[in-house]
Formats: C-alpha cells, structure tokens, sequence
C-alpha cells in the first residue's frame, strides 16, 4: 500500500506539472481574448466580442469568481444588443451566479425573461431590482407590462397575423415598406445570401444587410425578393427605407464600416429614374457627427421627415426627431417629446395615410422587446401637437421585437416585421389585417382633356374640424378615408392650372365603398376645350343637352373667382369664310350670356368667334385615340381633304368644330391684401386659406 501511495504521488506530480503551465497559459489566452472582445465591442462589432469574451468565461477557472461573472456580464451585453435573447439570458445569470456586482444585471435579465415570455419569473426579478433601485421608471414599466401582456395574450384583438414563407428567406428580414400606384411593390431589408459581398458582419454574424423588392404578379401572389435596382445596395449595411409620398425619392438607412471607429447609422436618399435608383447621397441633418441617424419616415404631406437618434437633449436611449423638408434644404430638427418618446428607445416609426404614426418600443407598457404602438394626433388643438399612445396589443405585438408597419393605402392591412417564434432572434415579415368599415375617397387630378398631374395636391376641409392637405401619386390619384355624415369640400390645385373644387358627404353604412371623385384642371396657358357644348343647326342658339356643360363652366368661374377668360368658338371650314366668322361670333356670346345669366359678371367674359381661322392642332391625347393623326398635324381644310375616308374627315370636322376658353387675367375682383372680394362659406374660406399659402410658398420659392 505505500508503495501504491509512492507511485501514485509520482504520477499525480507528473501530471500537475503540465497541467499547471496549461492553466496558466489559459489565463493569459483568456485575457487575450477579453482585449479582442473589448476592441470589437469598441467598434459595435457585438458578435465578434461575444466570441471573444465567450472564449475567455470558457478558459477562466470556476473558483475565480469575479472575472467569470465579469465576462458573462461582457458577453451577456454582446447578446441582448444583438438580439440573441436566450444566450443574453444564459449569460445574465450565469454574471449574477458569480456576483457580478452592477445590479443593471438583474434588470436585463429580467428583461430578457420576458422577451422570453417568462412573465412570472421576469416580474419577480423587476421587483428584486426595485428593492435596490426604487426609481427606475423602466423597471416600473416592466412590472406593469409583466402584468398586463398575460391579458392580452389570452384576449386578443380582431388583428389577424400571418407569416409570410415566400418573403423571408433563412436569415433575416424586416422593415417592409410597401409602394407603388397600387401598392403592388413591397421593399424590405435582408441579410439572405444573396446580399451583397462575401464577407459576415462583426456586428450581427451574418452578411451586410441589402434592399430587396417583392412586386404582386398577376394572380396577385408576390413574388420572390429581389435586389433593389440600380446603385442602392453597397458593400455596407443598407436598410430601414421610406418613400416621398410621389415615389421618387427613397429615404434609407446605411451603417458604414470603418475598423478604427464606431460605426454611426446615417440617412442617404436616393432619386428614382425610370425602373431603377440612382447612387446613395448622404442627408445631413445635423453637424453632429458623433449620433446616430437612421429609421426614416416621411409624414404622408411630404413636409417632415421622421427620423430615430441618439442626438443630445433627448428624452434617454433613442429618441424619434423630425425635421422639416423644404424646397431648398432642410430645417432645424425637433424631438417629438412626450408621450411618444421615453427613457428607453423608440424607434422605426411609419406612417398610415391619414396621418397616424406607427413606431416600436420598448420605454412603453408591452410584451416584451419593442412593441408596436399607434400616436394619433389631437385634432381639435390647433395651437399644440398633442398625441394620444396606443400600443397594438396581441397578436399583432408579442413576446419578441415587433416592428416596421407598412399600410396598404388607406386599409388597416399590411406588413410588419417580428423575431417571434425565433430562438436565434432572427425577424421575419408578417402580414396583418383588422376587420374595416371604410368610406374612401378615390380622387383622380389631371389636366382638363389631358394626363395626370402627379404635381398636385388637394385641400380637404370637413365640418368636424378634418383640415388637410393631400399628396397626389405619380398616376394623378390619391385616397383618403372620411367620416359618415360629415361635410367636405376639396380643392385640387396646380401651379399653372386653375383649381378645382368637390364637395361630398356619406351615409353611414354597413359596409365598406370607394366614392371616386374627378378634378379636371383647366391650364391657365392653353385653351380649354369645353366639352359637349352644341348648337341648333346653322344657329347660334344653344341646346338643351349643352346645360351640363355649361353649368360645370359657371362653377370653374366661381370656384375661380379671379380670373377672366375669353370665350371663343370655333367652326369647320364649310360653309363662307364670312359667314362662319358672324355664326361663331354669335354662338361665343350665346355661351356668355349663359353665364351671364347663371351669375358671372359680363366683364369677366371675352366672346370671340374665329370662324374656320384657327383649325385645331392635334394634341398627344388625340393622337392615341386616332392612328391617322399625329401629334402636331394641324387640322387645315386641306389636310381634311386629303383624307380619303369621309368618316375620318367628319372626325378632323368634329375637333374643328369646338368651344374652348383661355385665361386672360388671375387678378380679377382682388383686393390690395389679395383676399377675394367674393363672400364664401367658412369651409371654403379654409380650403382656399391653405391654397393660397401654399402659392404663396411656392411665389416666394421661385423669387
């Protein structure tokens, strides 16, 4: 036995001694890799640090408890900022085990617990820290959301939420935005494979993020995402876009890679031309370049941009700003303060068209993570923005990061983006839809007997205090949902045309209806056809089925008080040269005395009668309707004649034959300051209030 004990202690000495130079090279390994972890986590690189300082915990032996509960800390920080919530989780208690000392320890993990839907064991965690730091607002938030999220989960709202196979791919996808005349286009940012570049982020562990774009086929089922066309995506991180409410400039978020430095997110813009983008150029907003700037939205007028930041002087964590977007630059920034902005972070705000904003947070009552919350705006104090905050509840919210709301037009339906059901904290695209009564206005503006005019906008004025300002698409049309039994007068304007006034109230009802409401612009620089106006034959006397017509004119001149027009008929060129001069002069002032009679003032009318003297010149318009024709031709007696197709003739006859005005002043019955002199209901008076400003902006702008 004691030689037993001999050879044992020899061979217990033979093995120490190895084992002893293995353990002490694994403390210099382990602070090794804590100085590359610190260097990464320097930088943002948070999976790379995680790495590092997971290597060190690993190689630190179990009785050095202070550097083990250090470097849990380190790694558990690496994995709640980049969403690995279960490790985070892992890593809080293994730092709290060994006594890590921070008592923000216990915060996370509790956080984290009920990112994990653990609501039970979070509470009593969010209390535990309480004890220690009674005056944590967010920490009174947790227990509060601790206590609401099992209600809501087991009473849901009529959401219904879908997740989408076609448009997630095997890493992550969020941040949908959709677009187009029809929304029929549907952008996203994604790190799937075939992202630009070869290389993984030290940020995240997976390719750089890129734009891609799904579009509606004609079964309407969308289609596998594809890269962004033209120069948006790069070798850096690209993502979190918006659209100007016109569709031609893109708004997106870019991180930049720089080894020495942080990486601060900024906003570039993109134009579109044709099917594709053009180059990124950085917005700057601020002269700090020591924030962050990223997660755009643009209010549905296209006068504020939204925006997420970190800047100074802000409410903790990230808070959303907005700045206004003017015709030569940007303005000065602001915070959007209380209620929306809190200690903690908001961010990704969108908008729906009828100026609700969407943005996700986690300084709210919720369920865990960033929860999706709707601000509507106070519309009855002018004077002060006041906003009401709503969070969304189950299921459109959940356990796990909930963000990126995108409508389709005016429905409360779309897309928005979850880590849900993720163990790895990866976030997908989800559809939604909430079950609508809508009563919708589906208005088109475009230029009188020709094409759209994407560069409109109109004015909506309700009896209930409704005062807003609408953008038109690239297609002429815009939607907007109204009230039942609520007056509106609309006025559709354009710099160069004349404006043109609506008026509409609904019923209610039990079902939704699109009301779709016409706003032909007369130019105020080319002559007018008035449609439909006929005469009695070889007569200057009118017909009983040109009263329509001639009713819609009398209300262009009222809805357009200050102008004066010359009123001109033309004839084809049968009969005398003569003869056809004296009828259209007398059919020109069979017209104003109509309006004459039906309350315009004589001294705003011109008759003139040009006879055959200025045939028609055919217009593009014309030319898509009628092969024979050409944009330019002028319809001469002697382009007529050789025609051969006496049909095709009449028709040439037909556009000869016409009624058409022109405007000769804007300046007619205006006082000194500029008001009309004409007296007009208190909703008009506000419609045409706001476009008067806006002429004046755009007067000023071109001064």
């Amino acid at each position: 036995m004691k030689y037993v004990s001999i050879i044992m202690m020899r061979a217990f000495r033979r093995i120490m001694a190895p084992l002893a130079a293995l353990l002490l090279l694994a403390a210099c390994g382990a602070e090794s890799n804590v100085k590359k972890g610190d260097a990464f986590y320097a930088i943002g690189e948070y999976f790379d640090a995680a790495g590092e300082y997971k290597k060190a915990y690993a190689r630190t032996p179990v009785k050095d408890k202070a550097k083990r509960g250090e470097r849990a800390w380190k790694m558990a920080e690496c994995y709640r900022r980049i969403n690995f919530t279960a490790k985070a989780l892992g890593a809080y208690q293994n730092a709290l085990r060994y006594h890590y000392p921070d008592s923000m320890a216990l915060f996370y993990l509790a956080q984290m617990q009920q990112k994990n839907g653990d609501y039970k064991n979070a509470l009593k965690n969010y209390l535990l820290f309480l004890d220690t730091v009674p005056d944590s607002r967010m920490a009174k938030v947790g227990v509060r959301s601790c206590n609401l999220a099992p209600g809501w989960k087991a009473n849901p709202t009529l959401y219904t939420v879908k997740k989408h196979p076609i448009l997630n791919a095997r890493r992550t996808d969020f941040s949908p935005v959709l677009a187009g005349e029809e929304w029929d286009e549907l952008y996203l940012t994604t790190t799937r494979n075939q992202a630009t570049g070869d290389e993984t982020s030290g940020i995240t562990g997976m390719k750089s993020a890129d734009i891609f774009r799904s579009k509606l086929d004609d079964k309407g089922n969308w289609t596998q995402p594809e890269k962004c066309e033209g120069e948006v995506n790069s070798d850096y991180e690209e993502g979190a876009c918006c659209f100007s409410p016109d569709g031609k400039t893109m708004y997106l978020t870019r991180c930049t890679h720089d080894p020495d430095y942080p990486r601060y997110a900024e906003i570039y813009t993109s134009q579109r031309s044709d099917a594709t983008w053009s180059k990124p150029q950085k917005l700057e907003l601020t002269a700090d370049t020591l924030s962050c700037y990223a997660h755009p939205a643009v209010s549905p007028d296209g006068q504020w941009l939204y925006f997420v930041s970190d800047l100074p002087g802000g409410m903790g964590g990230l808070d959303i700003w907005r700045i206004a977007i003017g015709e030569n630059g940007m303005g000065g920034v602001e915070n959007l303060g209380a209620p929306i902005n809190t200690e903690g972070d908001e961010m990704f705000p969108t908008f729906r068209p009828n100026g609700d904003l969407y943005f996700s947070s986690n300084g709210h009552p919720g369920m865990g993570g960033l929860d999706i919350f709707c601000a509507r705006r106070d519309t009855t104090d002018r004077k002060h923005e006041r906003w009401s905050i709503e969070n969304l509840k189950y299921p459109v919210n959940s356990c796990g990061d909930d963000f990126g709301m995108t409508f389709e037009g005016v429905h409360n339906r779309g897309f928005f983006s979850s880590s849900r059901n993720d163990a790895r904290g990866w976030d997908h695209i989800y559809s939604f839809e909430h079950p609508e009564i809508l009563q919708t206005i589906k208005g088109w503006v475009y230029e009188k007997d020709g094409y759209e005019l994407p560069e409109a906008q109109v004015f909506l004025v309700g009896n209930d205090g409704t005062n807003l300002k609408l953008s038109v698409r690239g297609d002429g049309s815009f939607e907007q949902v109204i009230q039942p039994d609520v007056d509106y007068v609309l006025l559709a304007t354009c710099k160069g045309y004349l404006n043109h006034k609506e008026e509409i109230r609904v019923d209610s009802s039990l079902v939704s209806s699109e009301h779709v409401l016409q706003f032909p612009l007369a130019s105020l620089t080319a002559p007018v056809l008035v449609r439909n106006v006929f005469y009695e034959f070889d007569s200057a006397a009118l017909t009983e089925s040109s009263t329509q017509a001639l009713d819609s004119l009398v209300d262009l001149l009222n809805e357009n008080p200050q102008v004066t027009i010359e009123l001109a008929s033309h004839c084809d060129f049968r009969g005398a040269d003569a003869y056809n001069l004296r009828l259209s002069q007398r059919r020109a002032e069979s017209v104003v005395n109509y309006l004459i009679a039906h309350g315009i003032p004589q001294d705003r009318l011109s008759p003139v009668g040009y006879g055959e003297t200025r045939p028609k010149v055919v217009t593009r318009k014309m030319a898509e309707r009628h092969a024979f024709l050409h944009e330019g031709d002028t319809l001469t007696e002697a382009f007529i004649l050789r025609l051969e197709d006496k049909e095709l003739q009449e028709v040439c006859n037909a556009y000869n034959r016409r009624t058409e005005f022109k405007v000769l002043r804007t300046t007619y019955g205006l006082s000194l300051q500029g008001l009309p002199a004409k007296e007009e209901s208190s909703q008009e008076g506000k419609v045409r209030e706001e476009s008067a400003k806006e002429e004046k902006a755009k007067e000023d702008t071109d001064l």
